[in-house]
């Protein structure tokens, strides 16, 4: 299962209207990179993890990508340790004075150090947020929401593809792995990181020239029901804002306010 691919459900979130969602989606994501303070963002992410148990879906998704996320805020952490200004010295330069260019220059700070992880923390809420939205609406849906929001039935249409591709990605990506593994070519496995970079070009160029080619079958397949010949069209299911969602609505905009006054006020 992917972070993208619908899990279907009964829940109440499940049952939300795809604009409330998206919604959740746009509001959330702007209140997180706004919130500075740590005790306000692990409430949100308390909030996130209620909302995944409310949906039951299931946690094991997204923690199968902490491996590749804990190699990424590692890095991230320590090149804002690095390079963000502070005044409080952690760590002297990493390099001495003595080394001509960089010397005296690697100063770890305590203030770059808590904005690296003040990153981290963000960027996972944001990798959980996401997936409660995806996997609890149906890809159709979630395009028919953005066009009762104004948005051209054209770009939601390329913009909801571009995510269904993403499953489709993985699991071709999956595909040209094994292949190459039958063929003994084992570096994504065993290799180092090096061997890895130098091997990504045999995975890349495969990927993208099916992609490619699946691009120009569904092009075809459009041209030929005729996509786009008329500027009104109609749909086989409609949507409609119940009082539940606007319920939601409204919990959703005081919710992000209390966060947004308790980021500035504790």
């Amino acid at each position: 299962m992917t972070l993208i691919q619908y899990y279907p459900g009964e829940s109440l979130f499940h049952r939300l209207d795809p604009r409330v969602k998206i919604l959740i989606l746009l509001l959330l994501t702007v209140v997180i990179f706004i919130v500075e303070n740590f005790f306000v963002i692990a409430i949100i992410f308390a909030t996130i993890l209620a909302l995944w148990t409310s949906a039951r879906l299931p946690l094991k998704a997204v923690a199968s990508y902490f491996k590749f996320l804990l190699s990424l805020f590692v890095f991230l952490t320590i090149l804002q340790a690095l390079f963000y200004p502070g005044t409080r010295v952690l760590v002297h330069p990493i390099i001495p004075d003595v080394v001509p260019l960089l010397g005296g220059s690697g100063t770890i700070t305590v203030e770059g150090l808590l904005f690296g992880l003040l990153i981290c923390f963000r960027l996972l809420v944001l990798v959980c947020l996401l997936p409660l939205i995806t996997m609890t609406t149906p890809i159709h849906m979630f395009a028919l929401g953005l066009v009762r929001m104004g948005m051209t039935y054209r770009i939601a249409y390329t913009a909801t593809t571009a995510i269904n591709m993403i499953p489709t990605l993985q699991t071709e990506t999956g595909v040209i792995i094994d292949a190459q593994r039958l063929r003994g070519f084992t570096v994504f496995e065993k290799g180092t990181i090096v061997q890895k970079m130098r091997a990504y070009p045999a995975l890349v160029v495969p990927l993208v020239i099916g992609a490619m080619r699946r691009a120009q079958l569904m092009g075809v397949a459009m041209d030929a029901r005729a996509f786009g010949a008329l500027d009104k069209r109609s749909y086989v299911e409609d949507i409609a804002m119940r009082p539940m969602d606007w319920v939601a609505a409204g919990v959703l905009v005081v919710y992000s306010a209390a966060t947004l006054l308790a980021n500035f006020t504790l």
